[in-house]
């Protein structure tokens, strides 16, 4: 099937934060899967809704209604994780928020597609009390996806999703080659012309890592991110205040 108009919501994965810059702007796999798309497609149009920081409850509540009048045929849809990295997370209330995006998209006709997470036990060893809420944060968007009939790309079987190497320094965000990953298996999903599952593949090894070296560098990654995230959280702050989609509107799709 080809698409014509896709509309991407999320928070700041789907934004595309840390695939470029602010100075540049960010790219991100949302940005890539669309390149793909429209390289088919000569009158495909694109959206981009998403903005960091936000909670499933603020998706929800900004993205959708802008979403649907826009009449896309394809809605990407990834939100939740800003959820549960917070103390208080309620799985429940949480998946039915993502689970009325779904079927507000789906009702409209168009083509859904969302996402389960990663084990961020792998990526961040000191918030690794958080995979089992993960694993059945995971279960529960299996379950509203496949009532709704959207497709999901579902990440967290596959070890090369912790490979530290798609992971930027903060391990919040993907870096240019996860999010060229993220892509690749949204593409894979979609049953796209020349889309496979080689997004799955590892990586080439890395080399062994000291444990002392090890060490330091979670130290390293909790002052200097975990520490602000968590100051932000107790100061009420998110770091999308004020801030807008960057594509509000469909337009055509330009190859970087």
């Amino acid at each position: 099937m080809g698409y014509l108009r896709y509309v991407a919501v999320g928070d700041s994965q789907t934004e595309g934060l840390n695939d470029g810059d602010e100075l540049r702007g960010y790219r991100g796999w949302a940005d890539r899967l669309a390149e793909l798309l429209a390289a088919a497609e000569p009158d495909f149009r694109y959206a981009n809704l998403a903005v960091r920081g936000r909670i499933a409850a603020g998706v929800r509540a900004e993205q959708t209604e802008a979403a649907l009048a826009l009449e896309p045929d394809l809605v990407t849809v990834m939100a939740g994780m800003n959820d549960l990295v917070r103390p208080g997370f309620d799985a429940a209330a949480v998946t039915a928020e993502l689970e009325a995006m779904l079927s507000a998209f789906t009702a409209s006709g168009a083509r859904v597609l969302t996402f389960t997470f990663p084990d961020v036990a792998r990526i961040a060893p000191l918030v690794r009390h958080l995979r089992p809420k993960v694993i059945d944060f995971n279960r529960r968007i299996r379950e509203v996806a496949g009532r709704h009939g959207a497709v999901v790309v579902d990440s967290f079987p596959h070890p090369v999703t912790t490979d530290p190497r798609l992971w930027s320094a903060d391990r919040i965000h993907a870096s240019p080659l996860g999010h060229a990953r993220i892509a690749a298996a949204a593409a894979h999903a979609l049953g796209l012309p020349g889309a496979d599952a080689s997004w799955t593949d590892p990586l080439p090894p890395l080399s062994p890592v000291p444990t002392w070296r090890r060490a330091g560098a979670e130290a390293v990654w909790a002052v200097g991110f975990m520490g602000p995230w968590a100051v932000r959280r107790l100061r009420g702050r998110s770091s999308g205040d004020g801030r807008t989609a960057k594509r509000p509107r469909l337009g055509p799709v330009v190859r970087p």
